[in-house]
């Protein structure tokens, strides 16, 4: 005889907020849920196949009608559920921009949620119903109390699956994906596009072109390919990722840094050594290693390194 699904409920949310328009203070958005009668952070369940950082962006947009791209990690909140099963959300701040706040226009109550409001932070650690919820509130309170709230993110992307080389008689850069690695690629658009990147840079090899094009196709962003960060040029010593790298951080607007395997340890190197007061505190071993179509993000408040996390795709190489 089998029972129901044993593993934990997994969700994910965010800490929404916007600067005031009179001061710039951070004010952070609460959802009102008459069903469970309580005020929460918005958030919901995974669906089957979705990447995490999608939900929130999804559940985000469902519960409170704004659009929004996901800052720094702040963790998770892991409780148990009246069922007996384990519940793990996630969760990211997010900004909310003036011209997102005015288009979402007035807030129309919905199945999840009868109403939203925008509060302080003191505010909102009053009248959150739940620990977990206040817990979560005050990462984000240390990060504006830090000056790290408003952050950008480079992403390094690493290509997905390719005909291997012993396979192909042409260039090596010019080996295609294989179709497992066009599923990739299509797989990781959405929750790349989830961070909000402004700029996708790639390596000139057709694998990464092929990679990060469902990317652009979904964020309406062009690609702009470079030799810079292309394994060949790494290979000969001909490569510039360190001023690739410099560029963008200087842009200060999120990017995506599509490369390759021998590359990717490089650029995290790079990112880390210009921003990372204590490189200790971040798994950047994890995030220079990554598998094909896996990506890093990497979230940086001025030119400090604010936080690291990593992602698998959704669809096994």
């Amino acid at each position: 005889m089998s029972g129901g699904p044993t593993g934990p409920v997994v969700a994910a949310g965010a800490v929404v907020w916007r600067e005031r328009e009179r001061d710039g203070m951070p004010l952070v958005l609460l959802v009102h849920r008459d069903h469970h009668q309580d005020v929460s952070l918005p958030k919901g369940k995974v669906d089957p196949g979705e990447s995490i950082p999608t939900t929130a962006v999804r559940e985000i947009d469902e519960e409170t009608g704004y659009r929004v791209h996901l800052g720094a990690p702040l963790g998770t909140a892991e409780y148990v559920l009246p069922s007996g099963r384990d519940k793990v959300v996630h969760y990211w701040s997010a900004r909310v921009g003036s011209k997102e706040y005015d288009r979402a226009g007035k807030f129309r109550p919905n199945d999840e949620v009868a109403a939203i409001e925008w509060v302080t932070v003191d505010k909102a650690r009053a009248r959150l119903t739940y620990e977990r919820d206040v817990a979560i509130l005050d990462r984000f309170a240390d990060r504006v109390a830090a000056g790290e709230h408003r952050t950008f993110a480079l992403i390094a992307l690493r290509h997905a699956k390719t005909v291997p080389g012993s396979d192909w008689d042409g260039p090596d850069a010019t080996r295609p994906l294989l179709p497992v690695g066009r599923s990739q690629a299509k797989a990781v658009a959405a929750p790349v596009a989830a961070f909000g990147p402004k700029k996708i840079v790639s390596s000139t090899a057709a694998r990464c072109l092929a990679t990060v094009e469902p990317l652009s196709a979904r964020t309406k962003v062009g690609v702009s390919s470079t030799t810079d960060i292309s394994q060949d040029a790494h290979d000969r010593g001909a490569a510039d990722v360190k001023g690739v790298v410099r560029k963008r951080i200087a842009k200060a607007k999120s990017a995506v840094l599509c490369s390759h395997g021998p590359v990717l340890p490089d650029i995290i190197a790079r990112i880390a050594s210009a921003t990372a007061d204590d490189r200790r505190r971040f798994d950047l071993r994890r995030a220079a290693m990554l598998s094909v179509g896996d990506f890093a993000v990497l979230h940086i408040a001025g030119e400090k390194l604010v936080a690291v996390e990593t992602h698998r795709n959704t669809i096994p190489a």
